[in-house]
């Protein structure tokens, strides 16, 4: 049975003192890489760039016992403001 931390933390400053959330972090950027989604590309001088942010979560059983530490890393594509970032949007 592996340990997990019962703590969420709030700030990646947090995460990165706790190796568990660390095994996490490393978990999401190796499903990125496995699942050819990302692609490291030098920046155009005329673009802006969209920030990220991790978010931690810890999952539970139907017991509502811990069963592992979810790190995400996610776009923070609520900065955007529509007609200057973007003209129009899209949802299924």
């Amino acid at each position: 049975m592996a340990f997990v931390s019962q703590v969420e933390p709030k700030t990646i400053y947090e995460a990165l003192h706790d190796e568990d959330w660390l095994m996490g972090m490393k978990e999401e950027l190796n499903q990125f890489e496995r699942n050819e989604v990302w692609d490291l590309v030098p920046l155009p001088s005329d673009y802006l760039i969209i920030g990220t942010k991790w978010v931690f979560r810890n999952k539970l059983d139907e017991s509502g016992i811990i069963i592992r530490n979810k790190a995400r890393l996610v776009a923070k594509g609520y900065n955007q403001e529509e007609g200057i970032d973007y003209d129009e949007n899209f949802s299924l």
